[in-house]
């Protein structure tokens, strides 16, 4: 396909307000960044499990009363098929992994072996979808990428505190690449809704997962809403609203007044203050060896996701959108 002649989105070419801008890209720099930790502040005294049901039952419910108020139509069946499948993967694979795990892994560790994502995608594609051979410039990124992985692991959070924390760690890894797979079956399946009304079918099938997985471990047996900290209700909020909500409407307004490329920058941008807010914020450990293999995972990234010409180089920055709500 000749991007070169596809019809830009609405918006692009004019001026908006700088004002505008400035917010939109702080809401998915900084807020999306914080969702890592407002996390683990949340399952501090929530069933892990049950707070992803009712966080992403409640954001999506607001977000398919957004699309139906704008004029969206009701999904298919085979719409709401699309979206259970694509929806499972995406929340409660890849964001379950996270939030199951940062029970014993460091929110900051956690959110720079999500920035794994796209060295899965171009594998996975490469392999089962488009079968383009990745450059070199790409299989580079891969090998620095997961080298960068070998070097985390190990490290104060990951691994070096005991099984616990090497089983967080390996389960983020099998969460990003569910995520993948869910970007992926996204991205080509066909008759899927609109992007609003598509991530809201995926949050109310994630949630519903969510709910049973949650009632099957037997989450709800001793839970008691009054054991629930005021930290921990503070943050689940925060995530509906600011994660969810406000990040996700800033990230598509961003989509249709600047290239896509500026927009995915977010994806270099979250570990690094998910890294610092859990830092300075809950006292996560900040290592030399950390810091190097962020620098080294990120730079993967960067190699990979700025490729041009390359189908899944043009997606691949975009493919977080769900995970960092």
């Amino acid at each position: 396909m000749d991007t070169s002649k596809a019809p830009r989105p609405a918006g692009i070419g004019e001026d908006p307000p700088l004002v505008a801008l400035l917010l939109a890209f702080a809401a998915i720099y900084f807020i999306w960044g914080s969702t890592n930790l407002a996390i683990r502040f949340a399952i501090e005294t929530m069933p892990p499990l049950g707070m992803a049901a009712g966080r992403f039952l409640i954001a999506g419910m607001l977000m398919y009363a957004w699309a139906r108020w704008r004029g969206a139509p009701h999904p298919t069946l085979d719409q709401w098929k699309g979206g259970a499948i694509s929806g499972s993967l995406l929340l409660a694979g890849g964001n379950g992994a996270v939030v199951v795990a940062e029970q014993w892994v460091p929110s900051g560790l956690v959110a720079l072996l999500v920035a794994t994502v796209p060295l899965w995608m171009v594998v996975l594609d490469a392999t089962f979808v488009s079968h383009l051979r990745p450059s070199v410039s790409e299989t580079s990124g891969l090998i620095v990428g997961f080298l960068g992985v070998g070097l985390l692991a190990g490290s104060p959070g990951v691994g070096g505190g005991g099984p616990e924390e090497l089983f967080g760690a390996v389960l983020v890894l099998g969460g990003s690449l569910c995520w993948a797979i869910g970007s992926l079956v996204s991205r080509y399946v066909e008759n899927l809704p609109r992007p609003t009304m598509l991530v809201a079918t995926q949050m109310l099938s994630g949630s519903a997962v969510f709910a049973i997985l949650s009632l099957g471990l037997g989450e709800y047996d001793s839970f008691t809403l009054s054991r629930v900290s005021s930290r921990s209700w503070w943050a689940f909020v925060y995530l509906v609203i600011a994660g969810g909500l406000i990040g996700y409407a800033a990230y598509i307004w961003l989509l249709t007044v600047v290239p896509p490329s500026r927009v995915g920058t977010y994806a270099y941008v979250n570990p690094v203050v998910a890294m610092l807010l859990g830092w300075s914020l809950a006292g996560e450990p900040l290592t030399f060896r950390s810091g190097l293999a962020a620098v080294i995972i990120l730079a993967s990234v960067v190699v990979i996701t700025t490729r041009p010409n390359r189908k899944m180089a043009r997606s691949v920055g975009q493919a977080s959108e769900e995970w960092t709500t």
